[in-house]
């Protein structure tokens, strides 16, 4: 049985994180958020320390580790912009981390926690659950064995937000990454899994509602589109009262995975805790794509762009 602090503990996210940790045989020791409602935390861990301040969380946890019952992971699931901190919380007090996408916003971090983890021998996995979903896990099969060595890919992801969210964290370039980043870094980590690494990075279109853009990666032309306006959704979403599309076609044919979500953080802690899991080099193809498509100037309506940009 390993023995879990978590920080972020009343974020959406934690749910799956502390159901994963109950479900893999596991112990939440402990836990800090400056949010006090935490009545979830009951349906776990019912007799798990609560933190409003890390830093009593880090003197808890010092205490523990000077009577011999250290704390062996923390879990990450706080703002994007605050891992980079959490991952070297969790490293320099002696634990491994497992972190939420995106592991980082920026390139650079990844070389320092890269540097922290030789200094102390700890490591950090993050969460690219879409790696250990059925269909995913398909389609990678079938792209490795089909005798073809070019894709044409469809990528559209809309999840429609209301007016807070640009007054949240998530609406702040500097916090969220973008919406690039926060939105699409799971898709943009699958699909350079699946069809390799990137060759020519265009963007189309980039504001703080939507972005989209063409990628040539070593196996696949992509045209991919993200979005978190209700009005790029499609017709036939509206008509069945959905306020969330995603699409995702292979040589014109859909990849249907809107299922099979529920497990798979718990399948990422499972495989994490036999050995497996990944790392920084595993999600670092996709933090570089982001943070090209942040830092570059759109293009506009010009190339192969994706179709719904015509809108």
């Amino acid at each position: 049985m390993k023995r879990f602090a978590l920080i972020g503990a009343a974020g959406y996210i934690a749910d799956r994180h502390m159901k994963a940790i109950k479900e893999t045989g596991n112990q939440l020791v402990c836990a800090t958020d400056k949010f006090d409602v935490m009545g979830r935390i009951d349906s776990y861990f019912p007799d798990a320390e609560f933190f409003l301040e890390i830093e009593n969380l880090d003197k808890y946890m010092d205490d523990l580790r000077r009577n011999g019952k250290p704390i062996d992971i923390v879990s990450i699931c706080t703002p994007n912009y605050m891992h980079p901190s959490h991952i070297r919380f969790a490293l320099r007090n002696g634990a491994d981390a497992i972190c939420e996408k995106p592991l980082v916003i920026y390139p650079r971090d990844m070389h320092i926690i890269k540097d922290i983890e030789g200094e102390t021998g700890k490591k950090v996995f993050t969460v690219l659950q879409l790696r250990y979903h059925k269909t995913i896990l398909d389609l990678k099969k079938k792209i490795e064995v089909t005798g073809s060595d070019m894709f044409d890919v469809d990528l559209s992801y809309i999840t429609t937000r209301g007016s807070w969210y640009q007054k949240s964290w998530k609406g702040d370039v500097e916090k969220s990454g973008g919406v690039a980043t926060n939105i699409g870094i799971h898709f943009f980590d699958m699909i350079t899994w699946i069809f390799g690494k990137v060759k020519e990075n265009i963007v189309h279109s980039y504001t703080p509602t939507k972005a989209a853009g063409y990628l040539q990666l070593e196996k696949a032309r992509v045209r991919w589109f993200l979005s978190v306006d209700a009005e790029d959704l499609p017709k036939e979403a509206v008509e069945k009262g959905k306020r969330t599309y995603r699409s995702i076609t292979v040589n014109g044919e859909e990849v249907e995975f809107s299922e099979g979500f529920t497990d798979l953080h718990t399948e990422t802690y499972r495989q994490i805790l036999s050995g497996n899991g990944f790392g920084i080099d595993d999600a670092r193809e996709s933090i570089e794509l982001t943070d090209f498509v942040r830092n570059t100037k759109p293009l506009g309506l010009v190339g192969d762009y994706h179709p719904f940009l015509k809108k």
